[in-house]
């Protein structure tokens, strides 16, 4: 039995193949800006495009193997994947705040107490 007869075979199999194949590449690309990327931000969108094609992956794989139940995994993992670029954001602003704030300038320390006591 080859790979495209296991995803049912005809056009479905084929494209499901193509699609899968396509999402590995790009999944590639991804580990690699998540590796290489020289900043926090090019890291972040890294991660956040490997969560995106994972999502992808998933849902060929349900629409191949005929199984709608494996779509909630994807579902779950769209949520956490978008939570987490929320929090890199939010890192990397404060991150960001803190390094351009000089130390000795009250008001800027308070500036960032301010945000501190907001959340």
């Amino acid at each position: 039995m080859s790979l495209v007869e296991a995803f049912g075979g005809g056009l479905i199999g084929w494209a499901s193949m193509f699609s899968l194949l396509l999402l590995l590449i790009g999944l590639a690309f991804g580990l690699i800006r998540l590796t290489i990327g020289p900043t926090l931000a090019d890291r972040v969108v890294a991660l956040d495009f490997i969560t995106v094609l994972a999502v992808s992956f998933i849902a060929v794989l349900a629409v191949a193997t005929g199984e709608p139940a494996i779509l909630d995994v994807a579902i779950a993992l769209a949520l956490v994947g978008f939570l987490g670029t929320v929090a890199f954001a939010r890192y990397a602003e404060r991150r960001s705040l803190q390094a351009k704030a000089p130390l000795h300038s009250k008001d800027v320390q308070d500036k960032l107490q301010e945000n501190k006591d907001d959340r």
